[in-house]
């Protein structure tokens, strides 16, 4: 990820690199002396590097959450000892060096707004990196040539930390007159949306850990009582993109992915139907979610008929969603429901979880990223290409959602259903969906153009607008609400934390590492797609440690894809 204010960090240090030609010098002329560094130019530079870690630390298991395409043919070929070693070097060469110089710096001079946003960072990537890989050094590391070889810290030790970081950042933050940094991207140096960013990563360190902290619950009870936590889309926790293409490229990542003039990631076929088919009236119609055109950009209309020179389907070409002929026979035990190649046939394509074949000429045909979060195009059924060299929608400016209010009442929801926090789950369910959908529908102003276009209504034969035919209405979405709710309450406790937890994780789009966190905490949502072949190895539920640090670590040992982070208690059922 490259924000705009890269280039400018670049600038910085060559201008700081210029050194003294003593050749008795002690200290490393390249190097920057805390004393000597800019506090703006730092501060900077920890905001840019968290912004990586954060994408870095939520890919992999997007994909393990059929999030996002996985893109092999069995769990262990989906990733390597080098998968993790971008994240590795973020935070422990770049992040986390930066954050302790800076401390010493801000500390010094009372700059605790400074000191409190950087902690709640160093913490967030702190619980991100157990998440992931399990034990990892901390206690032992950033300490240089004075030992090269730090020792893991086991995971339980590690986030402990982290919150006690959280902890010292709220303290911090909620006691202090100082001014706060002009240059922060997240809350514009707003201490008490810090204290809230803050307090909400202490909830979901609690409900991360309820498998195995039988304080959880009160952990949670304590902050939700407290309302100073995340509850307002004002205070979304979110990394903000620009709109500029080059000198720096500014833009979110997935846009530059899809709208340049490569083909782009192939979607997940699971993820575009659970959001275009998976719930059903009454009448056997499919009630479509309202956000569907928000996150997906379908390039054309129909996704049978086409050559078949520019499919993927391993076993053979089915002629609808209907036709089951080629469907993997292992499929029908988890969810028969799920078409086999597409993902519905009015232009939704991508590939199924764990198709690993060669990839054929099927870019023009390839669902891209829409609006949200990637600052795309809303799809208007114009189903044009989104390779126009960055020109079309809302040009990148989208965000990466780290931690929104609409995901705080999903994870409210869930504790009230197996912590006993006292809470309505079924209203903080209607919440959370009610807020996910606002937040997407904000991003209607990125793509205004495409949204106030003039159209002819196929109804009625006049003249309107795409916000009339295409953007839901208030109908459409108190209907997705209540479809919900009659789900929930018809079911039994299974059935009403499965209900919470597919909203949660439809809300989650562009964040896969809490797709990842919910799935290996409850085995939900059930029913998801399986892989392509029937036997793709065990499930990945910790990834290996970064090559980069177990080959020049005496003290590191290669772990396996089976060890569960210390959360995972191993009671949720995963496949």
């Amino acid at each position: 990820m490259k924000f705009i204010y890269k280039l400018f960090l670049v600038s910085l240090i060559v201008a700081i690199g210029a050194c003294d030609t003593d050749l008795d010098l002690q200290q490393d002329p390249n190097s920057v002396a805390p004393e000597n560094a800019s506090i703006n130019d730092l501060f900077n530079s920890i905001q840019l590097d968290f912004g990586d870690a954060f994408n870095a630390a939520q890919a992999s298991g997007g994909r393990m959450s059929r999030m996002y395409h996985m893109g092999s043919f069995t769990y262990q070929a989906n990733t390597s000892p080098s998968a993790f070693n971008f994240l590795w070097q973020r935070a422990y060469a770049d992040l986390f060096p930066d954050i302790d110089a800076l401390l010493e710096l801000t500390e010094a001079n009372g700059l605790d707004v400074h000191s409190g946003i950087v902690k709640t960072m160093k913490a967030y990537v702190l619980m991100a990196l157990v998440d992931n890989l399990g034990n990892v050094p901390l206690s032992q590391a950033g300490q240089g040539t004075d030992l090269i070889s730090p020792t893991a810290d086991n995971g339980a030790d590690v986030y402990a930390a982290a919150v006690a970081l959280l902890d010292e950042a709220i303290g911090q933050l909620s006691s202090t007159s100082a001014a706060g940094p002009s240059n922060d991207f997240y809350y514009g140096g707003d201490a008490s949306k810090w204290v809230k960013a803050a307090n909400t990563l202490k909830l979901r360190a609690a409900l991360t850990t309820r498998l195995v902290d039988s304080g959880a619950g009160s952990t949670v009870s304590s902050i939700v009582s407290s309302g100073n936590f995340i509850s307002d889309i004002s205070d979304d926790f979110q990394a903000n993109f620009g709109s500029q293409r080059t000198n720096p490229n500014s833009r979110h990542p997935l846009y530059n992915n899809h709208y340049e003039l490569g083909d782009g990631d192939y979607l997940s076929n699971y993820y575009m139907w659970l959001l275009r088919a998976d719930k059903e009236r009454e009448n056997g119609s499919q009630l479509i979610d309202p956000r569907i055109r928000y996150y997906f950009y379908r390039k054309v209309d129909a996704s049978y008929g086409l050559d078949p020179t520019v499919y993927s389907c391993l076993l053979g070409l089915p002629e609808s969603v209907d036709d089951t002929r080629f469907t993997p026979g292992h499929w029908e035990a988890i969810n028969p429901r799920i078409p086999y190649c597409v993902a519905w046939d009015d232009g939704y394509y991508g590939r199924d979880h764990g198709n690993g074949s060669g990839i054929p000429p099927d870019g023009p045909i390839r669902t891209s990223y829409g609006l949200y979060p990637a600052g795309g195009s809303f799809d208007d059924n114009s189903f044009t290409d989104t390779r126009q060299a960055g020109t079309t929608g809302g040009q990148g400016a989208g965000i990466f959602p780290i931690m929104l209010s609409s995901f705080v009442d999903f994870m409210r929801a869930e504790a009230a259903l197996t912590l006993g926090t006292g809470e309505d789950a079924r209203a903080l369910l209607e919440s959370g969906i009610r807020k996910s959908i606002a937040k997407v529908q904000s991003f209607e102003s990125l793509d205004a153009a495409t949204i106030d276009r003039t159209v002819v209504n196929e109804r009625t034969g006049e003249e309107t607008n795409i916000r009339e035919v295409y953007v839901p209405k208030a109908e459409d979405i108190d209907e997705y609400v209540n479809y919900v709710l009659a789900e929930f309450d018809g079911g039994d406790a299974t059935a009403k934390l499965n209900a919470v937890m597919k909203e949660y994780y439809i809300a989650l789009w562009g964040n896969g590492l809490e797709a990842y966190n919910l799935y290996r905490r409850t085995g939900m949502p059930l029913g998801m797609a399986p892989t392509e072949e029937a036997a793709p190895g065990d499930f990945i539920l910790s990834f290996f440690l970064p090559a980069s640090h177990v080959n020049r670590n005496a003290n590191a040992n290669q772990k396996t894809l089976t060890e569960r982070v210390f959360w995972d208690d191993g009671s949720a059922r995963t496949y």
